[in-house]
């Protein structure tokens, strides 16, 4: 009877997020250069992983979320500042009447 040897333990390197869906995200709906910079350190977050510069992946995983948020950010203020002006003079105009 033969058997299998169990397999030798692998170092696996920790899970760290790239955040590349984010990234392409606020890359489509929100601030089109600060995305791309968010998806291009996404990108390169998996493969400093594999490669083992555990560091290297984590700085970049930091970057992309940076980037990512800050697309974000700057997409949500002047949509906010609209909405504020729209309904000024929307409600100015209903005053006028």
């Amino acid at each position: 009877m033969s058997t299998v040897p169990p397999l030798p333990p692998q170092a696996t390197a920790p899970y760290i997020p790239n955040h590349l869906v984010w990234a392409i995200l606020t890359t489509l709906f929100c601030c089109l250069p600060m995305g791309i910079v968010s998806i291009v350190y996404a990108a390169q977050v998996d493969g400093k992983r594999a490669a083992g510069d555990i560091a290297g992946a984590l700085e970049t995983s930091r970057k992309a979320k940076f980037w990512a948020v800050l697309s974000a950010c700057v997409a949500i203020v002047p949509l906010t500042l609209y909405l504020i002006f729209a309904f000024v003079v929307g409600g100015l105009s209903v005053l006028a009447g």
